[in-house]
């Protein structure tokens, strides 16, 4: 058994789902499992559904894009207009707007995941039906009925026993199945999400219970990169890099692989391939157990938007234990993901990430009991095995605000 997983800009448009099956033709069409992410910038489209929605309180004409936006793709892909798929996906653009209209919670989070969801469910069964007309047979497969999880909307956590139970019991794994990334549901059967790229998760989740023989995330990259294309000049390909470093780089921001993904493949030694999807016969990237990381060559990771707090006590005394717990504890309430730490004898200084918006009222907590000043939108900058050169491309032109060393990893907060 073998987990493929196809993120959005690998199925982004008819070409894209075409590729699909190119990749499916040049690796073997055997048993696996295929996790699909939605398509293109679905997720962030309906976000905007989501907020029109909650402001609006009707279904909002931002809507209607959306289901254009797919019936174009599957005009394109199904000739036929009597083909079944037709019906499907306005089945569940039906269902989705029937939630919309007698949806009685205001809860962001949970209209949130309720909404959101749909982007993985269409695609995967645009992409089922596609794969079927094109005679290599799948199965589609509700990931809800199989991940299950908490209620923590959003940002769920998967109860791994009923995951494990469900996914033994219940999945083929004589054939091809579809399903989707990101999603699953709680012990009331409403939907959840795993967090924003999540689906590298669901396919490390589906490999981890299915006991997988490895895992390949085809991406629009040529593999884990040195850094980010969009954000660094002139990137390099990371061949090999093993469960620890990925680790790292994952924990520090860099992109390409979820933060949850490696740890379930870690624990059964289930290799990680990261590969273009338009290029499927290169080697890409192997994440596994092995050398460090090869070559050796500086990582450079940067994560935007982030807030920089400073304490310290108001009467001036040694931020000791007590007052470090109070400050995480707060951290934790308020479900700020804290990004770098730096303390002294009298202050402490973290960067964080407000992406549940919860800043003012952390603020408002912390000013009890600290002397505060933080900076928002501040950029925090990562080099793991850096060396005075790269240290120096990193810096240059930059207002640093806080910088930060270890033996082999650079941090630098800059304003920007």
């Amino acid at each position: 058994m073998k987990v493929f997983k196809f993120g959005g800009a690998s199925v982004k448009d008819a070409a894209g789902v075409r590729n699909v099956k190119n990749v499916l033709d040049k690796t073997g069409n055997g048993p696996k499992v295929i996790v699909i992410s939605a398509m293109g910038k679905t997720t962030n489209a309906l976000e905007i559904v989501i907020k029109d929605y909650l402001f609006e309180k009707q279904i909002p004409q931002s809507l209607q894009a959306v289901e254009d936006a797919h019936f174009e793709v599957i005009n394109e892909l199904f000739l036929d207009p009597q083909a079944s798929i037709f019906n499907k996906v306005t089945a569940a653009f039906t269902e989705l707007k029937n939630f919309l209209l007698h949806n009685k919670s205001e809860q962001y989070d949970f209209v949130y995941d309720q909404v959101i969801c749909y982007g993985e469910l269409i695609s995967t069964l645009i992409v089922s039906e596609y794969l079927n007309s094109q005679n290599i047979k799948n199965n589609w497969l509700d990931a809800r009925e199989f991940v299950k999880t908490d209620s923590v909307y959003r940002d769920a956590g998967v109860n791994w026993e009923e995951t494990q139970e469900a996914i033994q019991q219940n999945l083929n794994i004589n054939q091809v199945n579809i399903t989707q990334g990101f999603i699953g549901s709680d012990p009331n059967n409403f939907t959840t999400t795993l967090g924003r790229e999540g689906s590298d998760y669901t396919a490390a989740i589906f490999a981890y219970c299915l006991n997988a023989e490895n895992v390949t995330i085809w991406k629009d990259v040529p593999g884990v990169l040195n850094a980010d294309p969009r954000e660094f000049e002139n990137p390099e390909l990371l061949q090999q890099i093993s469960y620890e470093e990925a680790i790292e780089l994952a924990f520090y921001g860099a992109s390409v692989i979820h933060p949850k993904t490696l740890q379930p493949l870690q624990q059964k030694e289930i290799p990680l391939f990261v590969k273009p999807f338009l290029k499927p016969e290169s080697e890409g990237t192997k994440v596994g157990k092995g050398q460090l990381i090869f070559p050796e060559i500086p990582c450079f990771i940067v994560k935007k938007d982030l807030v920089l707090i400073s304490l310290s006590t108001l009467d001036f005394s040694f931020m000791v234990e007590e007052n470090i717990s109070e400050v995480f504890r707060l951290f934790h309430q308020y479900q700020m993901k804290v990004d770098l730490i730096q303390n002294s004898a009298i202050s402490f200084s973290v960067c964080v990430d407000n992406k549940f918006n919860q800043l003012e009222k952390l603020l408002q907590h912390l000013k009890a009991r600290f002397k505060v000043s933080f900076v928002p939108g501040v950029s925090l900058y990562t080099i793991r095995h850096f060396n005075d050169e790269a240290r120096k491309s990193l810096e240059k032109d930059k207002e640093i605000l806080l910088k930060q060393l270890t033996h082999n990893t650079l941090q630098i907060v800059t304003r920007k």
